[in-house]
């Protein structure tokens, strides 16, 4: 079942265990924040795109009965998330495709998604920007495969009309983000900044989307603070980990 470089970790608060390896990709926060902040219909139709080792679908797997189809392009994370599935016996609810987003549509119907989740890599693929040694990392950070317009234009075309769009990624791109969601008829419709600690500057953005959307109602969720004064997770944040 495990490869000699890997563990079995657990999130606490789904009881989910997932296979991990800091050789290769384990999930970080990011993983945890956005499979609690996007709203998860109760049945039909999830996609998670850059799906790395699979963490946001089998999280989200507890909050709903919908199926969930995981994107991810490396084969030997698409194979730790496939082991992970059967490990937590949801291979009727979870399936995952090894295949780059850009083939989304082979494997999943077009307008057929009430959700589509992702965790992009952050950052732009330019020849300045010093790319990890790791090439599984560099594959998962940098914008390497896909860019930003492609995981909004792919995720435009699987969703049904009023299907949800939810997303981690970096505050330093917030604009850019806007502006492509509304390129690809994705109105934006709810954003939540999380800092590291009261004081900081936020470092990590979550942002919904609805495709074909109103543009009125747009809200700004309250702040989510990582850490407190004492380095401890905030209640909230344990709650995402523990269940506490």
């Amino acid at each position: 079942m495990l490869h000699e470089d890997e563990r079995i970790d657990q999130l606490y608060a789904e009881d989910i265990k997932i296979i991990q390896s800091a050789q290769v990709f384990s999930f970080s926060l990011d993983a945890v924040l956005l499979a609690n902040f996007a709203r998860a219909p109760k049945r039909g139709q999830i996609v998670d795109l850059c799906a790395g080792n699979g963490a946001v679908g089998l999280f989200l797997s507890k909050k709903t009965n919908a199926h969930i189809d995981s994107i991810e392009l490396q084969p030997r994370l698409a194979d730790m998330a496939k082991r992970s599935v059967v490990l937590n016996h949801l291979e009727d609810q979870i399936t995952v495709h090894t295949t780059d987003l850009k083939n989304s549509l082979a494997v999943v119907r077009h307008n057929s998604c009430d959700l589509v989740v992702c965790n992009p890599p952050y950052f732009k693929g330019l020849p300045t920007n010093k790319k990890n040694p790791n090439e599984h990392l560099a594959i998962a950070r940098h914008e390497i495969y896909t860019t930003l317009n492609d995981v909004i234009q792919i995720s435009s075309k699987l969703l049904k009309t009023n299907g949800r769009f939810a997303m981690v990624h970096r505050p330093e791109r917030f604009l850019e983000i806007l502006d492509v969601m509304r390129k690809h008829q994705i109105i934006p419709k709810r954003i939540r900044f999380v800092y590291p600690k009261a004081g900081k500057d936020a470092n990590i953005l979550l942002v919904e989307g609805i495709k074909e959307g109103k543009l009125d109602g747009f809200k700004v969720s309250s702040p989510l603070i990582t850490y407190d004064e004492d380095g401890q997770y905030t209640p909230e944040l344990r709650g995402m980990l523990y269940g506490d």
